[in-house]
């Protein structure tokens, strides 16, 4: 499989896995009206509207605001699109892809409902981790890919 189809085989199943465990949580359950629910003793199920982006950053209650973000979304996967048919190694395609499909995943949230539909508490004594979804996690795990990716001592060579 070439780096690109392998990049985006990874932007589709997160897409899906994202909107599939939102939709499936939302729609299929109450945990809208019962939540949290407590899955382990370091992790709840929650519903949080996030209407910024990363850690609630720059919340956008007005219309404005919130198809602007879209728009940020959707170039940047665009981009990153572009970016990831040109790599060379599957680590960064996949890396790439991971990142796309967290983003357009995001996007679809905040299109239909005006906010990103966040459900995982991660949590332990006081501590507390920001409330995140399967996008979420998603695009930090192709951060970190992109990381390892430019770590890699063959990596510059290829640039």
């Amino acid at each position: 499989m070439t780096p690109f189809r392998a990049g985006l085989l990874a932007a589709l199943v997160t897409l899906l896995l994202d909107q599939a465990s939102k939709l499936g949580l939302y729609f299929g359950t109450d945990l809208v009206m019962t939540g949290p629910w407590r899955v382990a003793p370091f992790a709840d199920l929650v519903v949080v509207w996030n209407r910024g982006i990363s850690y609630g950053l720059f919340q956008q209650e007005g219309g404005l605001g919130r198809w602007l973000l879209v728009a940020l979304s959707l170039a940047a996967s665009v981009g990153l699109t572009v970016w990831m048919r040109r790599a060379a190694t599957r680590l960064l395609a996949v890396a790439l892809g991971l990142i796309v499909g967290g983003a357009l995943g995001n996007a679809i949230d905040r299109a239909a409902y005006g906010a990103v539909f966040d459900f995982v508490h991660l949590h332990a004594g006081t501590w507390s981790w920001y409330v995140f979804n399967v996008a979420d996690a998603a695009i930090v795990a192709g951060v970190v890919g992109l990381i390892l990716d430019s770590l890699r001592p063959g990596a510059r060579a290829k640039a």
